[in-house]
């Protein structure tokens, strides 16, 4: 297994989505013309020609020598009742609309279960690493990148019917380590931890989360005006890095305090990791991936490094350093030491590290020395890079005075600009539907462009009850959740299709399907946002038009309340994918 590859995605079609019904049944049609393609039908541009459009006739007739019109009639001719308003276009373009019969039963099928929207996918391990963050320093707003779209892929591997398995991968080693250190010295704290002789009882450590921070603010400042203090501070991250067991673990210590702030955090932003390890747990891995990887390393420059270019490479690729010169280990070090630990516990099919798009480089360089050190046996490796978040000066977000933003200052600007837009005679639970609106305002934003692409984020429009943004969609499920509690019964059946603005809706969630399966191929949750604003802004078209509740005819009423039902058992499920929570008023 090298580090390129095509993902196939095998689909278990047990009982047939409509579209994928319909296009299997056209393809069986090709076939008893005697020709062979696959067939994909897309919604109609123009919906006075049909709903659907398939445009397999161009392409047929260049394969066999054909007129495509004439094709595109032979096609229609061969149609079942299904089929209606049946029309060839410009130059063999089959349009079409649907029985709505056959289009009324799909939707009752899977009105009261989402489930039956979901494409099964061929069953499959995933390990995911996301989060990242630094244990004893503050969470930045790349941080939130990492966890919102790794939680978001979690749940949506989840949902395909994936084995996943998340791990935060906390940055519990580098220099912060030795600055929490030298400043517990420098204060005369916990001595005993810094005396070679001592040979009592060691204390255990009584610190907060916010003292940490303090104290690493002090010692950051202080050893970049004083080299004799950053020299210290060079010298006990060495050490902790070769093993030093009294700083060892004093360091453990203070990596599981700044935990618990670490873990409130990803709690704010629905995040669930099944593993919460980091750096520090590869060390016990790293003699054994050693053992793999010793046969390929050689000296250069005093470290010990290994070559992993390819042929056909059309960019420099550098050798990774695995052991630097003085004997520590590095980044690469642990993480081919944690791929081999993966590999062996859980024997994944894929791995997938959701981490900045500037991490492309080294993470190539890392997959393809685990592969050619055989680390992993028939693993994918998997770098699901990301785009930056900038500010509307188009510049990576920073605060006013130039320096990287914290996380919690980001969600408490949000907050802020959402109390503004809150109604004032919503008083129970408002710091709770607040803080539910604010992070449904970070999380949408986060996932509304292409992963892999930089965005700009703007606090004062995302956070907008209107438009494309979270609070709308909260907005949507609100009214939703609102007629649904103001009728008796839960069972409704689509009885009638009445209006276009109804059908608008239900050819929408016939998308559904391709939805997903197109957001798990690309590992992108761009195609779920975007679908989640269309269904929003159709239903409140139909809301503004109708009069759902007053309705008279009861077949119409009761189509309407399924309609309802339908679109909130949609709308409900997909934000449960995006980490988005409800709110019942806002």
């Amino acid at each position: 297994m090298g580090p390129y590859f095509i993902e196939f995605f095998y689909i278990v079609w047990e009982d047939l989505f409509m579209l994928k019904e319909l296009e299997s049944y056209l393809e069986s049609i090709l076939k008893e013309l005697g020709y062979e393609e696959i067939v994909t039908i897309l919604p109609s541009s123009k919906r006075d020609l049909g709903w659907y459009q398939v445009n397999i006739c161009m392409s047929l007739a260049k394969k066999y020598h054909q007129n495509p019109v004439e094709l595109a009639n032979l096609i229609k001719d061969k149609l079942d009742s299904r089929f209606t308003n049946v029309n060839i276009a410009g130059p063999g373009f089959i349009n079409f609309s649907l029985d709505t019969n056959y289009l009324m039963s799909f939707l009752n099928k899977n009105k009261d279960n989402f489930q039956t929207l979901v494409p099964s996918l061929e069953s499959k391990k995933v390990v995911i690493d996301f989060g990242g963050a630094n244990a004893a320093k503050a969470l930045h707003v790349g941080h939130m990148r990492s966890a919102n779209i790794g939680e978001a892929l979690r749940r949506l591997g989840k949902l395909v019917g994936y084995e996943m398995i998340s791990d935060v991968h906390l940055g519990d080693l580098g220099r912060q380590s030795g600055m929490l250190l030298s400043e517990i010295k420098k204060r005369g704290e916990y001595l005993e931890y810094f005396d070679d002789s001592y040979q009592g009882k060691y204390r255990k450590v009584e610190y907060t989360p916010t003292d940490l921070g303090k104290m690493y603010v002090s010692a950051n400042i202080d050893a970049k005006e004083n080299e004799e203090r950053m020299a210290e501070v060079r010298e006990i991250t060495a050490e902790i890095d070769k093993g030093n067991q009294r700083y060892l673990n004093l360091w453990k210590q203070l990596v599981a305090i700044s935990s618990i702030s670490i873990k409130k955090v990803y709690d704010e932003l629905n995040c669930h990791f099944d593993l919460f390890e980091g750096e520090l747990d590869a060390f016990k891995d790293i003699p054994k991936m050693l053992e793999k990887v010793n046969p390929y390393l050689y000296e250069s420059e005093g470290a010990m490094v290994m070559d992993v270019k390819e042929e056909n490479d059309t960019k420099e690729m550098p050798p990774l350093i695995v052991i630097k010169k003085d004997g520590a280990t590095i980044y690469a070090t642990r993480d081919l030491a944690t791929i081999y630990s993966r590999e062996e516990r859980f024997n994944p099919d894929e791995i997938w590290y959701v981490v900045d798009n500037r991490q492309g480089l080294y993470f190539e360089q890392v997959f393809r020395a685990a592969y050619k050190a055989q680390l992993v046996k028939n693993c994918n490796l998997l770098h699901l890079g990301f785009g930056t978040i900038n500010g509307t000066d188009g510049k990576p977000y920073k605060t006013r005075d130039g320096g990287v933003m914290e996380l919690s200052s980001l969600i408490d600007l949000i907050s802020q600009e959402i109390e503004k837009k809150m109604k004032d005679d919503i008083q129970t639970n408002r710091e709770e539907i607040k803080n539910a609106l604010t992070i449904a305002t970070l999380k949408y934003a986060d996932l509304m462009s292409f992963r892999a692409t930089d965005y700009i984020f703007d606090p004062i429009k995302f956070s907008s009850f209107d438009g494309k943004t979270g609070p709308y969609l909260l907005y949507t499920i609100v009214r939703l959740k609102s007629i649904l509690k103001k009728v008796e019964t839960k069972e409704y059946e689509i009885k009638k299709i009445t209006h276009d603005e109804e059908l608008d809706i239900y050819l929408k969630i016939t998308e559904l399907p391709n939805i997903i399966e197109r957001s798990i191929r690309d590992k992108s949750l761009n195609y779920i946002t975007d679908f989640l604003f269309d269904l929003a802004s159709l239903f409140n078209k139909f809301y503004n038009t109708y009069h759902i509740l007053t309705e008279k005819e009861k077949d119409i009423k009761e189509s309407y309340l399924g309609l309802v039902t339908l679109v909130y058992n949609v709308m409900h499920n997909l934000l449960d994918v995006l980490a988005i929570k409800e709110v019942d008023q806002m």
